[in-house]
């Protein structure tokens, strides 16, 4: 007699989410990171501020007002990556918006607050670089080296075709 797979099991072998998730230990690790970045602003009355709002902050100081369009392209990041993140740092005082040069857009421009923050966030900035590149110099393969590799052998097959090569699709 053969039981159903029950759903509340965590070591149903039909669900594929009970193998381990190759990407949880880089997630993890950029998420300590992050954190322990973030403590540094804590430990010096920096409230409110994220690391992933550094980036953007910078820019803004060097470029002046940017629709989020603009501020998305100028970093490589996705639209809806920048607009989540403007969002997150208007709501901490960072910057201001006003209405772009049509209705559909929005400026974005540095508050006081934000423009303040900005000298420490470009010493952060370069302090986390020559961190990197002092990981990268005590671990066998480096950081960054990996991930321009990886980066390299995705040019060749990417991730798409890859999942495809593997994709095994259940009947219809």
């Amino acid at each position: 007699m053969t039981s159903s797979p029950n759903p509340m099991d965590p070591m149903d072998p039909e669900d594929p989410t009970a193998l381990p998730d190759p990407w949880h230990a880089l997630h993890e690790l950029l998420a300590a990171m992050d954190a322990e970045i973030e403590q540094v602003y804590v430990e010096r009355g920096i409230e409110g501020v994220r690391p992933r709002f550094a980036y953007p902050l910078i820019r803004l100081a060097h470029t002046g007002p940017l629709t989020i369009r603009e501020l998305a392209e100028s970093l490589n990041r996705s639209h809806s990556a920048i607009s989540q993140t403007v969002a997150a740092m208007r709501k901490e005082d960072l910057v201001s918006s006003e209405p772009g040069p049509d209705a559909r857009t929005r400026r974005i421009d540095l508050t006081e607050r934000g423009r303040a923050l900005v000298p420490f966030l470009e010493a952060e900035w370069r302090a986390t670089h020559a961190s990197v590149a002092e990981l990268d110099g005590e671990v066998p393969y480096a950081m960054t080296a990996v991930v321009e590799e990886v980066r390299r052998a995705l040019e060749r097959r990417s991730m798409r075709q890859r999942v495809l090569g593997h994709l095994v699709e259940p009947p219809r």
